[in-house]
């Protein structure tokens, strides 16, 4: 599903990213310019674990399911990457295999840039150093957060966080009610179970009770968000 082009949506959803607009215009021009676009059906294989580091990525549109696989041989999704974000910078650094699979959640465009032209922009960009450098340390952020939530927050709480960050990412409004958000990541309940390091039945149950508190609605396409306030409330009733 290879196509050269970038919609005016997806390229809004690149030049929008929070890291990518720090770079300088004549960064992102070199980026740009060398860089190719290719798309996926939901659940094609992007990336695989053990594969040589061969492209940068960012996803344009849709979600990429990074995971990996237990001993059991079951897939655990380990996080989602929303449009606007950069991965698989890691491997090319350190010329180690990719650890990780990732797979489109619906449908899903990626902007690559192949190995030999990110080292070309790197020898020509000094600012590429340190704009990798910070999103290096963004990342080392995020993970250390949600490790210290998963040993020192309740279910409930790591809950609250993970739906306010899906609808931060993800949301649409809702055409019946102004004031609800619905999730348009299309999430089982065993994935989001995953993403929280919780069973599926514990994650059912706290999603049951925040719809009895009218905190949330349960839809079979999804998650609808109906009071964000509550749900602030209950992640700071736990910091």
């Amino acid at each position: 599903m290879d196509n050269p082009i970038l919609t005016i949506d997806e390229r809004e959803a690149i030049n929008s990213g929070r890291w990518f607009g720090s770079l300088s215009p004549s960064l992102r021009h070199d980026i740009l310019r060398c860089a190719y676009v290719r798309r996926f059906r939901d659940g094609e294989l992007i990336a695989a674990r053990g594969d040589p580091p061969e492209e940068w990525l960012a996803c344009a549109k849709g979600a990429v399911r990074v995971s990996s696989t237990s001993i059991s041989g079951k897939q655990v999704t380990l996080t989602y990457v929303e449009p606007g974000i950069w991965f698989g910078d890691v491997a090319i650094f350190d010329g180690d295999r990719r650890t990780h699979d990732a797979y489109a959640h619906g449908e899903c465009t990626t902007l690559c840039v192949a190995k030999a032209d990110f080292k070309k922009i790197l020898s020509n960009h000094a600012e590429l150093y340190e704009a990798m450098l910070r999103l290096h340390a963004r990342r080392i952020r995020q993970l250390f957060g949600l490790v210290e939530d998963l040993n020192t927050l309740p279910l409930r709480a790591r809950l609250a966080k993970q739906l306010i960050h899906l609808v931060r990412s993800y949301g649409v409004p809702s055409l019946s009610n102004a004031n609800e958000m619905r999730i348009g990541l299309q999430l089982a309940q065993e994935e989001l179970a995953q993403l929280l390091g919780a069973s599926r039945q514990r994650v059912n149950q706290e999603l049951k009770s925040m719809e009895r508190e009218e905190i949330i609605r349960i839809e079979p396409g999804g998650l609808v968000m109906r009071d964000r306030a509550a749900l602030m409330r209950i992640i700071d009733a736990d910091h």
